[in-house]
C-alpha cells in the first residue's frame, strides 16, 4: 500500500479535489472560484490539472456554467464523502456544522411530497444562513437515475425503484383523500359512493387518461366522470377555486391544500390502498456527515405525517 501511495497518490494535489468538489456544487468556474476565494484564472488552471489527473473532460461548458460528465459524477460519489472524512480528521471535527457551513442540498420529490415537507424543512433551516435547499421534480421511477447522475442529493418518493448501490429508509405512511370546494359543491361527509359518482372529477395522472381510482372503480363495474386532467397535485387543488369537482389525491398533500385553500377533505367512499414514502440516496454518501445531517433533517420534518 505504501508503494502505491508513493508512486501514484503523491502526484495528486489534494487541493485539486477541493476545487473539484466546488465545481460539482456550484456548476460554475466563476462561482467555484468565489466560494474558494480564488481568482477565476486559478480555478480554471486547477480544472485543467484535474482533467489531466483523471484523463477526462470532467466538466463541459453550458450557457449557465458547466455540467459534469458521467466520469465526474462517478468520481464525486467517492471524492466528496472522502473530503468530509479528511476534514474531520484534520480539524478533529467528524461532524457537519450546519450553523457555519455553506452548502446547497438538492432534494428530488413530487409536488405532493414537497407540499407536505418543504415548509417544515424551510422552517428548520431558516436560521442557518449558509444552507440552501433546492427541489427538483421527480417520481418513483426517475429518482434513482437522478441520484446516479448527481442531479439530486436525496430523493423522496413512494416505493422508489432502486438498485443495489442505493440505500433507503421509510419516512411515513400515507393514503388517499378527497378534496372539494364546499362553496361550489354542497356535499355531505362522509361522501357516499352515489355522490362520489354523481359529481365531476379532476384527474391527476402522468398520462392524462386514468388513475388508481379508475382502476378500483372498474373492478366494481363502475366509472366516474372526469372533466379534465393534470400532472400536478397542486395545480389540481388550485383549480377547485372555480371548479365544482372532486379531486382524490395523497392524504399528506390533501391536508395541506385543504388548510391553505379552504377546501373540505373527506375519506373516499371506497377502500383505497396505503403506501409508504421513503428517502433514497446513493450508498457512497451514507457516511458523509453532511449527508447524514440532511437525512436527519428530512426525518424530523417527516414526523408530522406519522
Amino acid at each position: 500500500m505504501i508503494d502505491i501511495y508513493e508512486t501514484e497518490f503523491r502526484r495528486a494535489d489534494l487541493n485539486l479535489l477541493v476545487v473539484f468538489a466546488a465545481l460539482m456544487r456550484e456548476r460554475s468556474v466563476t462561482r467555484a472560484a468565489a466560494a474558494l476565494h480564488l481568482s477565476q484564472g486559478a480555478a480554471s488552471a486547477a480544472l485543467g490539472r484535474l482533467r489531466t489527473l483523471f484523463g477526462d473532460e470532467l466538466f463541459t461548458r453550458t450557457r449557465s456554467g458547466v455540467e459534469p460528465t458521467p466520469r465526474a459524477v462517478e468520481l464525486a460519489r467517492r471524492i466528496e464523502p472522502a473530503l468530509g472524512l479528511i476534514h474531520g480528521a484534520v480539524t478533529d471535527q467528524d461532524h457537519f456544522d450546519a450553523a457555519t457551513a455553506r452548502r446547497t442540498f438538492t432534494l428530488g420529490m413530487s409536488d405532493d411530497i414537497e407540499a407536505a415537507l418543504l415548509p417544515r424543512l424551510l422552517a428548520a433551516t431558516a436560521r442557518l444562513p449558509g444552507i440552501r435547499l433546492a427541489v427538483q421534480q421527480t417520481s418513483r421511477n426517475t429518482v434513482a437515475g437522478m441520484i446516479d447522475r448527481g442531479e439530486i442529493d436525496l430523493g423522496l418518493a413512494a416505493a422508489p425503484a432502486h438498485g443495489a448501490d442505493h440505500r433507503s429508509r421509510d419516512l411515513f405512511a400515507s393514503g388517499y383523500t378527497c378534496v372539494f370546494n364546499p362553496r361550489l359543491l354542497t356535499l355531505r361527509t362522509p361522501i357516499t359512493l352515489e355522490d362520489y359518482l354523481a359529481h365531476p372529477h379532476l384527474l391527476i395522472s402522468y398520462d392524462g387518461r386514468r388513475g388508481i381510482v379508475d382502476d378500483l372503480l372498474e373492478a366494481r363495474g363502475l366509472e366516474r366522470r372526469v372533466v379534465a386532467s393534470t400532472t400536478h397535485f397542486a395545480g389540481a387543488a388550485i383549480q377547485l377555486a372555480t371548479l365544482p369537482a372532486l379531486v382524490t389525491l395523497p392524504t399528506h398533500a390533501a391536508a395541506v391544500y385543504a388548510d391553505a385553500l379552504g377546501l373540505t377533505a373527506a375519506a373516499p367512499p371506497l377502500p383505497m390502498p396505503q403506501y409508504t414514502v421513503s428517502a433514497i440516496w446513493h450508498g457512497t454518501t451514507t457516511d458523509d456527515p453532511a449527508h447524514a445531517w440532511l437525512r436527519r433533517l428530512v426525518d424530523e420534518a417527516s414526523r408530522g405525517n406519522e
